[in-house]
């Protein structure tokens, strides 16, 4: 009995161990669809529209808890605050409180951009604003277009874009904006809630948050005045059934315009001018910088020593940058070269308090102090030993068809001798002797010089250069140099041609790697951009209106009233092969500005969301379509605005174009 009692118990305890177990696996939940809807308006504390506020503590509810990011970058509030307002997140609720005194009879706008997203997923709300009015009325007039940096057509995101209805040019630079707001990621914008009235436009990268213009910060501005309005429309919605049949109705409702502004921005590249340093890395070379490019050279003399009232260019020889804001001097005169301490009146110009530029006269001192030589170093110096100058090749054992050859010498040259210079090309195994190639030195930098040559196609060349055949000004020499190369083959470029309708100005096109920057420039010439000797490789193409005709592009400057030059891109990428000749038309008008620019290099994408997929490339094209395009003699003109973007912004629509 007691072995059968035994045996029940150990029955019992094991299936109550069976039944915890089982109790204690619980299987993995199926999830459900991510939540990709943003949070919904509710309801509000004074309510949206409200008359006649006189609190500035506004509440917002949203049917889901909601956070709020980059408040002090993406949320702008009309008129400007001159004190930050505190706005947080709570549950479901956002509380904005002001601390400026409101203004009477005034509509305020509290645009929050896309910075309200839901706590979870953080999808965001796109375009969100709330407005009230501290008087009986609420102004409802818009402004809206989208912005663009002028060279490159980058979407401007979160750029300052505001409104003046004082007309006067100084407005800008001297009074904050009277009604603001901030592009979105897509450089879009909407100014809201403005009175019937005529506005001046502008946008700028307010960086120290005064919310007007300085000559330093980015700006762009519409070249004429802009009076918005408000029109009825009969709009057409879907509705879906629970059946799934779709159905049209139509309601009214209003538009408000324009909304169709576009605007590029540019920087004016002003710097104040003044000498940044100055000093004396060695015995051989004392160095200038200024703060920003010059069209003039310093005035500079010595004022101590044997050579004192002398102008530095009987002392020295200079070594400048293109811009002449990087001065380097090679001091050539022994007197000078042997004096420690060198004292130098430079005359130059400098940007005074009225940001106007004025010479001045600073006196500088130059020293140079031999460093402490520890003994070993000591007892080499007693043995008498040579200094030799370099004369460095700059180009690779490949040489471009259409490229001359690069050097770069240590030091500033004094003489060449012919007679040690000797240049080959191989025929058959033999090295054949060829005529000397003249050597030139660049037109500003003093070390730098090339020699061209009518390269043979698949030539194999050879330069040697004796020893002590190239002399430096210190009397120092070169040791034996040789370099040996082969020159690439026609085979190995191809050629490029672009064809656009004539639009009446110059046309400039450029060839762009995959970082947007320029490889090559050609201008329109009889209806045709000719690039030959193009390396294999992807490239992008932009172009732009040279309406100067200087050859060079040219930024807008705001207190002239000149617009940047206009830019245009050519909408797909350009896989080039090695023996392609190709012509491709080009029409620059035929697509909207917004969705010109391919997406591979554009650097100002929209943020992704948590869980989205990878962004579809609209200009992503197969090659064998894109190649397709070019034996056709045209190309395929079906591109769609990127998700999110207006489209339909063209600089052939004169109407509102800046």
């Amino acid at each position: 009995m007691e072995k059968r009692m035994k045996y029940l118990r150990f029955f019992l305890l094991g299936l109550v161990a069976i039944t915890v177990a089982a109790c204690a696996s619980i299987g993995r939940p199926e999830g459900g669809p991510r939540d990709e809807v943003p949070p919904v308006f509710v309801g509000s504390k004074p309510n949206a529209g409200a008359l006649n506020v006189t609190n500035g503590k506004i509440e917002i509810t949203f049917d889901e808890n909601v956070e709020i990011k980059d408040v002090s970058n993406k949320v702008i509030i009309s008129p400007a605050q001159k004190t930050m307002p505190s706005i947080s997140a709570l549950g479901k609720r956002l509380v904005v409180e002001l601390r400026d005194t409101l203004i009477p009879d005034m509509t305020y706008t509290i645009d929050f951009s896309d910075a309200i997203c839901d706590l979870n997923e953080g999808n965001p709300i796109d375009g969100f604003a709330f407005d009230f009015s501290t008087g009986d009325y609420i102004d409802t007039l818009r402004i809206s277009g989208m912005l663009f940096e002028a060279r490159t057509l980058e979407p401007a995101q979160g750029m300052l874009v505001g409104v003046y209805s004082n007309l006067s040019d100084s407005a800008i630079s001297t009074l904050p904006m009277e009604r603001i707001t901030k592009t979105n990621q897509y450089g879009q914008f909407t100014i809201r809630n403005l009175k019937p009235g005529e506005y001046r436009l502008f946008a700028v990268n307010d960086m120290n948050r005064d919310y007007h213009w300085d000559r330093s910060e980015d700006v762009a501005f519409y070249d004429v005045t802009v009076s918005p309005s408000v029109i009825d429309i009969e709009v057409t919605d879907t509705l879906r059934s629970s059946t799934n049949m779709d159905s049209l109705v139509t309601r009214q409702g209003v538009k408000y315009l324009p909304n169709d502004i576009l605007m590029t921005w540019f920087n004016e590249g002003y710097k104040a001018q003044y000498l940044k340093d100055y000093k004396r890395p060695d015995r051989r070379r004392v160095t200038f910088n200024f703060a920003t490019p010059s069209d003039s050279l310093p005035q500079i003399t010595i004022v101590n020593g044997a050579n004192a009232g002398k102008e530095i260019s009987d002392w020295a020889l200079l070594n400048a940058s293109v811009t002449l804001d990087t001065l380097e001097y090679w001091i050539c005169d022994p007197d000078v070269l042997a004096q420690d301490s060198l004292l130098v009146a430079a005359r130059y110009l400098r940007t005074d308090t009225l940001e106007q530029l004025s010479w001045t006269i600073d006196t500088l001192k130059l020293f140079h102090k031999e460093p402490k030589k520890k003994k070993k170093e000591e007892e080499a110096d007693s043995v008498p030993r040579l200094n030799f100058m370099t004369f460095s090749p700059r180009t690779s054992s490949t040489q471009e068809l259409n490229m001359p050859l690069r050097f770069l010498a240590s030091q500033p040259i004094d003489t060449i001798l012919c007679s040690g210079v000797h240049f080959e090309i191989m025929r058959d195994t033999l090295w054949e002797r060829l005529p000397l190639p003249s050597l030139q030195q660049d037109s500003v930098k003093l070390l730098e010089y090339t020699i061209s040559h009518d390269w043979e196609p698949g030539g194999k060349y050879r330069l040697m250069i004796d020893s002590a055949t190239i002399i430096g000004i210190y009397n120092e020499w070169n040791k034996p140099i040789k370099h040996e190369f082969t020159v690439r083959q026609v085979e190995d470029y191809a050629n490029l041609y672009f064809t656009i309708p004539d639009v009446g100005q110059p046309v400039i096109v450029e060839l762009l790697d995959a970082s947007d920057k320029p490889i090559l420039t050609a201008p329109m010439v009889e209806g045709k951009a000719t690039f030959n000797f193009v390396t294999p490789s992807t490239y992008y193409a932009r172009a732009y209106i040279d309406s100067n005709n200087n050859g060079e592009y040219d930024t807008g400057n705001l207190l002239e009233h000149r617009q940047p030059e206009e830019v245009y891109y050519y909408p797909k990428k350009l896989v080039v092969r090695r023996n392609w000749d190709i012509t491709q038309p080009w029409n620059i008008y035929e697509l909207p500005i917004d969705i010109q620019k391919p997406l591979d290099i554009k650097k100002n994408k929209p943020a992704r969301k948590k869980g989205d997929p990878e962004p579809q490339n609209n200009d992503e094209e197969n090659e064998d379509d894109f190649y397709d395009d070019f034996n056709s003699g045209g190309h395929n003109n079906q591109f769609s605005s990127p998700s999110g973007m207006s489209g339909g912004l063209r600089n052939s629509d004169s109407l509102r174009l800046r």
